[in-house]
């Protein structure tokens, strides 16, 4: 027990350091930008006067660290600057963008797990028979299929040709129609897993057929035990223990290809955000996005990180 708080507590202590490495990072390099934000902020027409005023009032000519240090100040207040002639804040819509993103990201994530986890068990249990051959070939095409393109497929066959669900248009709330919502988002959530559901599946029957070769499995059959209540009470619980880990990164990926297929969907999420800060020039509203992007993929390392240390009981005793 000491040992899991100790190694939970090391987890916990790197993650607000690596929130300011991030911090840094970003904004060092959003430093760099040609864009000067009062020349964004203002009308083309701006006088230079009105433009000096602008700088003068958002610290825009203090030194580099002191508007490093007043932009990580503004974060624990919730403040991410402001972005267009209206001054609108930053904040508001990378709250509004990220719940988007979020529910892209999760239900991507669902799908994929639950299609690696049928896939992949059946494919242990009849390793190389046919039923193993055919999963593995339908494993390596979701791999190798990118989610832009079987987007732009799906788009043409689903929505185009057969009409049955939508590829653009407004995103309906899901409290008040949940049928709506369902249809709007369930072509991104199938372009976005179908490539993560293939790695998984991979992942799942490897570490399946390595739980399956062990001793105690065969100990358990030899004593009686049914094989699906072996399967189902120790086997598939400890070959969960590589592909969460391997989750973890995944989810990385699920966070950057949900930006790209928003765009492609017309989703109002970090996407299509960031794309409106960079067509509008937004430095403000580009450095928001992918300050939060960032940051959300740091916290549910973290949390995946901690779940595997819950799991894998020998990790403990490090």
């Amino acid at each position: 027990m000491n040992n899991l708080i100790r190694l939970i507590g090391r987890r916990l202590v790197a993650l607000p350091i690596m929130i300011l490495g991030v911090t840094f990072l970003v904004f060092f390099l959003m430093s760099f930008s040609k864009i000067d934000p009062a020349y964004s902020a203002l009308d083309e027409g701006a006088s230079p006067e009105a433009l000096e005023a602008y700088r003068q009032a958002h610290g825009l000519n203090d030194p580099w660290f002191t508007r490093y240090i007043s932009f990580v100040g503004g974060l624990f207040t919730g403040d991410l600057g402001t972005y267009g002639a209206n001054q609108a804040s930053v904040a508001d819509k990378v709250s509004s963008a990220f719940v988007v993103t979020m529910q892209l990201t999760f239900l991507g994530l669902i799908f994929a797990v639950i299609i690696a986890v049928i896939f992949g068990v059946i494919a242990a249990l009849f390793r190389d028979r046919w039923p193993d051959q055919v999963i593995r070939v339908i494993s390596t095409a979701f791999i190798a299929t990118p989610s832009f393109w079987l987007a732009v497929l799906m788009i043409l066959f689903f929505s185009v040709s057969l009409g049955w669900l939508p590829a653009s248009g407004p995103l309906p709330s899901f409290s008040e129609d949940p049928g709506a919502w369902l249809a709007r988002m369930t072509l991104p959530v199938v372009a976005l897993g179908v490539p993560v559901a293939g790695s998984l599946t991979r992942v799942i029957r490897t570490s399946m057929v390595e739980e399956l070769d062990k001793d105690y499995v065969r100990t358990a059959l030899g004593a009686g035990v049914p094989k699906p209540v072996v399967v189902a009470r120790n086997v598939f619980r400890n070959a969960l223990i590589t592909p969460i880990t391997v989750l973890g990164l995944r989810i990385g990926y699920l966070i950057g290809g949900a930006v790209v297929i928003e765009v492609i969907f017309n989703l109002p999420g970090m996407g299509m955000a960031i794309l409106q800060g960079v067509q509008q020039n937004y430095p403000t509203l580009v450095q928001g996005v992918t300050l939060v992007v960032a940051l959300a993929f740091i916290i549910i390392n973290i949390v995946v990180d901690m779940l595997y240390i819950l799991i894998n009981p020998r990790i403990r005793t490090v």
